[in-house]
């Protein structure tokens, strides 16, 4: 009995390793699918109105915060990397909106960093402006930890920033809905994946037990997800088409 019962625990604990493995794929990409529709809805349309760049700022400060935090606290690798994904997703929708923007442009004024006018803030004319913003948080943020890292109540304070600004993703676009009423422009494919994918991550941060942050963050983030679907029902004159 015992010689038959080990190949079955082998079988077992392979197939357990092999869907965990699944699951770490999902989590370091899927966090970025959401993007790809309302990236396809702004090519398609030349039109950026209708998404909020600041969901972009909230992701990129976020995820830059969660970099260090792994400094401090090593947790899942998987989480790390989805950070680096979800860096890159962000720029690449930069990109566009910058693109589009310069395109769509009737004035030949341009808002740039350098011009210190707090009013524009993040609705700059450059990609360049975006990464340098990013570059001198991440310093500020690099030369923060490295003096306080060996203290326990910074790194923990980190974690909670970084998963408190994550926890605030739909939040400019639940805003942006409302001062526009309307949802027009923006991808109802994109909030459904991030109901989907929240739901999915916060089921991981439970059964992998990491830190009380992360689920935290997670069960917010569905309830911002479920007012902006409302917003959808309540603004949505074609609701049908946008979902088609």
């Amino acid at each position: 009995m015992d010689a038959e019962a080990v190949p079955q625990e082998e079988a077992a604990a392979g197939s357990w390793a092999l869907l965990s493995w699944l699951a770490s794929c999902v989590m370091v990409l899927g966090g970025a699918l959401p993007y790809v529709p309302q990236y396809q809805e702004i090519r398609r349309s030349s039109n950026t109105e209708g998404f909020s760049t600041r969901v972009c700022l909230v992701l990129l400060v976020a995820n830059i915060l969660r970099i260090f935090f792994w400094i401090g606290k090593q947790f899942e690798m998987t989480l790390l990397l989805q950070s680096v994904v979800m860096i890159l997703a962000m720029f690449a929708m930069l990109h566009l909106c910058c693109a589009v923007q310069h395109t769509n442009r009737v004035s030949t004024r341009r808002h740039r960093l350098s011009d210190l006018d707090f009013h524009y803030f993040w609705q700059w004319s450059a990609l360049e402006d975006y990464l340098l913003f990013c570059f001198g948080f991440t310093v500020l943020c690099a030369v923060v930890t490295l003096l306080l890292l060996d203290s326990p109540v910074f790194v923990e304070a980190l974690g909670s920033l970084a998963v408190t600004f994550e926890a605030m993703l739909g939040l400019p676009q639940l805003l942006q809905n409302f001062h526009n009423r309307s949802t027009k422009g923006m991808s109802v494919k994109m909030v459904l994946l991030w109901t989907a994918g929240d739901a999915f991550k916060t089921a991981y941060f439970v059964m992998n037990e990491s830190p009380t942050q992360f689920w935290v963050c997670g069960s917010f983030q569905i309830l911002i997800d479920a007012a902006i679907l409302l917003q959808v029902l309540l603004y949505g004159q074609d609701t049908r088409a946008k979902l088609g």
